[in-house]
């Protein structure tokens, strides 16, 4: 459940701390308080798109905070996340300024679409105008895939992998057949192409060992001239070369160390050293062969390298590039060269993957029509305690067979008749504003129900409706917060006398701006807000009576329920 909501900057609220309560909670207040802000507060905590314009006056970012209970759906989606649980709460926050937003989970920085991820478990909103989602098809549809719950869900996207995979294959089809007109000419380019790559015989790595030799070979000859002239002071075998001044050296400190023992470590240094001379010596000579090589060897390398990077420049910048297009090419060619078998393959593959399609597509609406049947009877039911006494529903499939959509080929039609004796029709023809307010609520607690919700929430879901009608509605959200928190803006006092906790909306003028603040109501507050919503320009002691009756007789409608 929403346990605690925090909003700074938001509109008309400053800073505005509100802490709910299990069962309905009723928010109520003159219009233009701010009600809907309020709970728009909440939406847009869950990632709604804000407006700048939402921003206070004056201020430079707005801050939502939403601390709710854990269930089980929000933490094996926390787990999912690697995110940690936080003592049995999850906290869900963003941050937005005129040029970005920050959302957060119990501290963690993510992106809105986790945010989004998560709140499908929390919490379901119902706002002002949604009832009017029940005149279009396809949100019918999809409250009917909701119900039937994860069959369907499977299914559902069983079908849309199917489809998606036929189109993939009708795409590649199409393209098949339009590769026909210019066939002979496109196999020409792309023989073309093939063989001159083939005729390179290129081996990745290639090019970096042939310019490392090539850079070698132009810088030989100076290379050469230093290491021969290096040779030749160390071991040209004159008497002034360092081998021979060194070899002199040692033959004078082995004398000397015969004399007196005391030289002989000198004469072991020098002798160390003779030792690395001729070794530097040979790998000298060796590198000096190395660095000589014929203008044969020098002239292929080059035309090789040439031959490289003329590729590279029509192909790819790389090597593996080069081998990568000539790949790709290939497979074109192969295609091409082949393309009446392969267009009757595409075809076979074609026909198999719709047959899939259709076998999925006819699987889904079958769970569809299942789930149709108790969603009827669940309804029915839930209408009846709605003040829809004599009405009948059904929902209506229609749809071809042949059509490939990746929400199968269902459409379905709500149909409802609310008076006896009159046919049942499609709800758009039938129902009013106040009575799809209603059907609404019915659905909602449904589907409740089935997906585990903890939390609903309604904004003005009284809309269009009055009297006994009202309090029918009131008892069916008392009823309902009895498995649910139930979080709800109201402007009927019936429903409002409901409340298990009630909080006030009110507008006032602080430093000459205006500022909306939320009162958790007493039970004289409360009373005093009922006698205002019952019409009253006073609050003498008539009218407060008036207000303590309707609050009694709403405690005694819950206790029978």
């Amino acid at each position: 459940m929403l346990e605690y909501m925090h909003v700074r900057n938001l509109a008309l609220i400053k800073d505005c701390e509100i802490s709910f309560t299990k069962g309905l909670n009723i928010l109520t207040g003159e219009t233009g308080a701010g009600k809907s802000v309020l709970l728009g507060s909440v939406n847009l905590a869950l990632g709604a798109k804000a407006d700048k314009e939402i921003i206070r006056t004056g201020e430079e970012e707005a801050f939502v905070e939403l601390v709710f209970s854990l269930n089980e759906s929000a933490r094996k989606t926390l787990e999912s996340m690697e995110i940690e649980a936080d003592d049995g709460c999850v906290c869900v926050s963003r941050k937005f300024t005129q040029t970005k937003n920050i959302f957060k989970i119990n501290g963690e920085v993510v992106p809105a679409r986790q945010v989004k991820e998560l709140a499908g478990g929390l919490l379901d909103i119902h706002g002002q105008h949604e009832h009017q989602s029940l005149l279009n098809n396809i949100k019918q549809r999809d409250m009917i895939d909701a119900f039937g719950g994860e069959k369907v869900r499977d299914a559902l996207n069983a079908v849309s992998l199917a489809c998606e995979r036929y189109e993939e294959l009708k795409d590649e089809l199409d393209k098949a057949e339009h590769m026909s007109e210019g066939r002979e000419r496109e196999i020409s380019l792309l023989k073309y192409e093939c063989d001159e790559i083939e005729a390179a015989a290129l081996k990745p790595g290639e090019d970096e060992e042939l310019e490392e030799a090539y850079k070698k070979m132009q810088a030989s000859e100076k290379l050469l001239g230093y290491v021969n002239e290096s040779m030749g002071l160390v071991s040209s075998g004159a008497d002034g070369d360092a081998g021979s001044l060194i070899s002199r050296a040692l033959g004078l400190m082995r004398k000397a160390s015969a004399t007196d023992e005391g030289a002989e470590h000198m004469a072991e240094i020098l002798a160390s050293v003779e030792d690395m001379l001729g070794d530097f010596s040979l790998e000298a000579s060796r590198y000096a062969e190395s660095l000589e090589f014929s203008e044969e060897d020098f002239a292929r390398t080059e035309e090789r390298l040439n031959t490289i990077n003329g590729l590279k420049l029509k192909f790819g910048s790389t090597i593996e590039k080069i081998l990568a297009y000539y790949g790709e090419k290939s497979a074109e060619l192969e295609k091409l060269e082949n393309l009446s078998e392969y267009i009757e393959k595409l075809k076979k593959d074609v026909n198999t993957s719709l047959a899939e399609y259709k076998e999925k597509a006819q699987a889904l609406s079958a769970l569809r029509k299942s789930a149709a049947a108790d969603f009827s009877k669940l309804l029915a039911e839930e209408l009846k305690s709605l003040s829809f006494l004599d009405s009948r529903f059904d929902v209506a499939f229609e749809g071809d067979s042949d059509t490939v959509s990746k929400n199968g080929f269902d459409k379905i039609e709500f149909m409802i008749s609310t008076n006896p004796g009159e046919p049942i029709k499609p709800i758009k023809n039938v129902a009013s504003g106040g009575e799809l307010s209603r059907i609404m609520l019915a659905i909602k607690t449904i589907l409740a129900k089935k997906d585990e919700v903890d939390a609903l929430i309604f904004d003005e879901i009284d809309a269009g409706i009055s009297g006994r009608t009202a309090w029918k509605v009131a008892g069916r959200l008392s009823k309902l917060s009895r498995e649910h928190q139930v979080i709800a803006i109201t402007h009927l006092a019936q429903i409002a006398a409901s409340a298990d906790s009630h909080f006030e909306i009110v507008k006032s003028v602080d430093g000459g701006s205006t500022v909306t603040n939320i009162l958790r109501l007493d039970d004289d507050g409360e009373i005093r807000e009922l006698a205002r919503m019952l019409g009253s320009d006073s609050l003498d002691e008539a009218t407060l009576s008036n207000a303590r009756e309707l609050k009694q007789k709403a405690d005694e409608r819950k206790e029978s329920l």
